[in-house]
């Protein structure tokens, strides 16, 4: 079942499972920041809305996300030594050379990385705006055009009577509508910045490298580790530090080796999500429940009253669509990556128990589910990743990894989930025919590059006659 996005919508409503958060919707007293108040320095709602309309930036509050995100990876944080440095740099190039026989998508080129969590946090910040972005913006569209619709009017196109003089000002002492609508979006961005900001900062002390989410955060080719994770990762494991790093360099290789290579990967999966944030759609009446509970002088009644069920929780068939091909497109990356690690990991003690520590804390609720959870309203269901993860075990084995790589040629090719499904199926299916597949696709691509490069040919495609005015 998705959630709300970025957690909205009331904790009691009795199709959803309490998620203790009660009277605080957004999570921030569980976040250790207390009320929307406390984290911007009191209960002054001027100071407040000074705050709100610093910002011009777009529908997310990227200033406070980000200065809320780095209070959070610097706690615990630390610089990373040589030592760790050059260990890093080890464990990638010998992945890159285990690797090598597995697949036929070649290395990336790109020099590791070992970054600290507020240095991962810097260096994925752009690749989470243009992922965080489109759902926000939908989401403050819809609530003020709404707003505006409700409230328009309503007062004989004014400001109500006995309005303090600073909240008449604030609302520009004319259209009603208008003017809220203008404060909801800077009220949208606030809110927003907090609760992106949490959710980037708690997963900064989390990540092992640049892929934990399953999506290309950082410079394609460039495999990344975090030190301080990977330390964090191997407690308690009765795992030798080097065999942890090395396992984990083997994924973040195999991951940044398939977006190298992939060139359509990226915007497949972050297209999806922009097709998911088109289709959301808030309850109007909700929205004025909302404003109607928004008291001026209680910077706390703006918490509660974004809470009040603005936003519904069944996705509609689009959104379904697009969440479905996202999670399916995820569930291959990261089952094509746990299909190769496993072949090229033989040569590690304690490679099952790593693998399976891996798949644990992934179904425990890891940072990709939750971060997408909170970010873009969508939870992952791991027990996908097995199946993907065998899917492509079978193929490699009935078709070689020549075979099984060969199907990232076009999306057209990939498995769907059905397919997930039925490993056996896809492999041995009587339709399937993977050579004719790519011989066509291939054919196609060639007639694009080989066609001449001329203007159409008389009574061709592009030369039909103009129609009659008024026709």
């Amino acid at each position: 079942m998705t959630r709300p996005p970025f957690g909205f919508g009331p904790a009691d409503r009795p199709d959803e499972p309490d998620d203790g958060r009660g009277d605080d919707p957004f999570g921030l007293g569980a976040m250790g920041l207390g009320g929307l108040s406390d984290l911007l320095g009191g209960g002054d709602v001027f100071s407040m809305m000074s705050k709100m309309t610093s910002w011009r930036g777009g529908p997310v509050n990227w200033d406070l996300a980000t200065e809320v995100a780095e209070k959070a990876a610097r706690a615990g944080d630390r610089a990373v030594t040589a030592e760790e440095r050059r260990a890093v740099e080890e464990a990638c190039r010998l992945a890159d050379l285990w690797l090598d026989p597995v697949t036929t998508l070649p290395a990336g080129g790109g020099s590791s990385a070992a970054w600290t969590r507020t240095g991962w946090l810097t260096s994925t910040l752009p690749a989470w705006r243009t992922l965080v972005d489109p759902v926000a913006a939908r989401v403050v569209a819809a609530m003020g055009g709404a707003l505006e619709q409700g409230l328009s009017g309503g007062f004989g196109g004014g400001l109500p009577e006995g309005l303090p003089p600073e909240v008449a000002g604030l609302l520009g002492g004319a259209d009603l509508g208008g003017a809220m609508k203008g404060v909801m979006q800077q009220v949208g961005g606030l809110v927003f910045g907090i609760q992106v900001g949490q959710a980037l900062g708690a997963l900064a002390g989390e990540v092992l490298g640049a892929t934990d989410v399953g999506l290309p955060l950082s410079a394609p080719g460039t495999p990344v580790l975090l030190p301080a994770g990977v330390a964090a990762f191997g407690d308690g494991l009765e795992v030798p530090l080097d065999e942890v790093r090395l396992y984990l360099a083997l994924r973040e290789v195999a991951h940044q080796r398939l977006f190298a290579h992939v060139p359509w990967l990226r915007s497949h999966l972050f297209d999806a999500v922009d097709a998911y944030a088109r289709g959301i759609e808030v309850d109007a009446q909700a929205i004025e429940r909302a404003v109607g509970s928004f008291d001026p002088s209680d910077a706390e009644s703006l918490q509660r009253a974004l809470g009040e069920g603005v936003f519904e929780l069944k996705p509609t068939p689009a959104q379904q669509a697009a969440l479905d091909r996202l999670e399916t497109a995820l569930a291959l990356v990261e089952g094509w990556v746990d299909a190769v690690v496993d072949s090229a990991a033989q040569q590690l003690p304690h490679a099952a128990q790593l693998r399976e520590t891996v798949r644990r804390r992934r179904a425990s609720g890891g940072p990709a589910e939750q971060t997408f959870a909170a970010l873009v309203g969508l939870q992952l269901r791991p027990r996908r990743l097995r199946e993907a993860a065998a899917l492509w075990a079978a193929v490699a084995e009935a078709r070689g990894s020549e075979g099984r790589d060969a199907l990232w040629e076009h999306p057209d090719l990939l498995p769907g989930p059905s397919d997930l499904d039925d490993p056996a199926a896809f492999v041995g299916g009587a339709g399937t025919d993977w050579d004719a597949g790519l011989a066509a696709l291939d054919s196609d691509l060639d007639g694009e590059l080989d066609a001449p490069d001329e203007a159409p040919r008389e009574g061709g495609p592009g030369d039909a006659p103009e129609p009659p005015p008024g026709a």
